[in-house]
């Protein structure tokens, strides 16, 4: 049986966001500490206030394991799951699929790929950030204003 993401209060926004494909953590609006995964309340300062910060889905490679849990919906093979240092946030972990042909290595530099698994389901993979035969779409920036 496949599991579908299933959004709540804090993760909410977060979901949607990746479903346009744009990458953002959680920000304290009292002391700006950023936070993954999204939460109700700051770790550092302990209030309830946040703002969304879009950052580069890029990072390194802590660490990875090979799924056999049918987790993803129609997935049913095993798959590998990487866990990924983010670069643009200290301390900030996220996971997702590997899209490689081959493994990947501890410390290697990855950039999120968004792939779109039904109409209404978006998830954040990793690929290698040299991956030349991987075909990689990093998000649109928007400017700053």
């Amino acid at each position: 049986m496949a599991y579908r993401p299933e959004p709540d209060r804090d993760s909410r926004p977060w979901w949607e966001r990746i479903a346009r494909k744009e990458f953002a953590v959680q920000e304290c609006a009292s002391c700006g500490t950023p936070r993954f995964p999204p939460r109700a309340f700051c770790p550092v300062c302990r209030t309830e206030g946040c703002r969304w910060r879009e950052v580069d889905p890029v990072g390194t490679v802590e660490s990875w394991i090979v799924s056999h849990q049918p987790f993803v919906p129609g997935r049913l093979d095993p798959y590998l799951v990487v866990m990924v240092r983010l670069e643009a946030v200290s301390g900030c972990l996220v996971y997702g699929n590997w899209r490689s042909t081959r493994p990947p290595e501890h410390g290697e530099r990855v950039v999120g790929a968004f792939t779109e698994v039904t109409g209404d389901v978006t998830l954040l993979d990793w690929a290698p950030a040299d991956a030349g035969s991987v075909h990689v779409h990093p998000p649109e920036r928007k400017p700053s204003h």
